[in-house]
């Protein structure tokens, strides 16, 4: 069965002229692809190349738009850092200030608690001496008396009152 297959084809390239037979087909085939190109480059490429220019330009200006806002972000981001770091140095500068502040005024109040309590270190020592001079001043007074009542038992009344 393949021989007679291979007897027909041969039978027909020896009456059609050879493999490539150029007669008025091929201009015709030529015309037929060209035309079909415009058609579909009409109807198909066109709309799509528009469609993709279109989403093209739509991604561009997306990105344009998103750089820009990437850098504005980024400005703002220093500039927030910056005068993040101004309010730091300024509050610290604050609680140095008010640290110091707070020293001055505790080393003032501990010297006038000082002062205060060295005068009344010194109104209670004077009174303490005070004290002491009129007890011993009593007790002068009750050694003399309990002294002569010590004689007068031991001697008799008669000789201490003639002393």
């Amino acid at each position: 069965m393949t021989h007679w297959i291979t007897l027909l084809a041969v039978e027909k390239v020896a009456k059609e002229g050879g493999l490539f037979d150029l007669d008025a087909t091929l201009p015709l085939m030529a015309i037929q692809f060209l035309l079909l190109a415009l058609i579909l480059n009409a109807t198909f490429y066109k709309p799509l190349g528009a469609a993709i220019d279109g989403r093209n330009e739509y991604i561009r200006n997306n990105q344009l738009e998103a750089q820009e806002r990437l850098s504005k972000a980024e400005k703002l981001a220093q500039q927030y850092e910056q005068e993040l770091a101004g309010a730091r140095k300024q509050a610290q500068a604050a609680i140095a200030q008010a640290q110091a502040e707070g020293q001055k005024v505790a080393a003032t109040k501990i010297a006038a608690a000082q002062k205060e309590a060295q005068a009344q270190r010194e109104q209670a020592a004077s009174e303490i001496e005070q004290q002491k001079q009129q007890a011993l001043s009593s007790l002068e007074k009750e050694v003399d008396s309990l002294s002569r009542q010590i004689l007068e038992k031991l001697l008799g009344a008669d000789l201490v009152s003639r002393r």
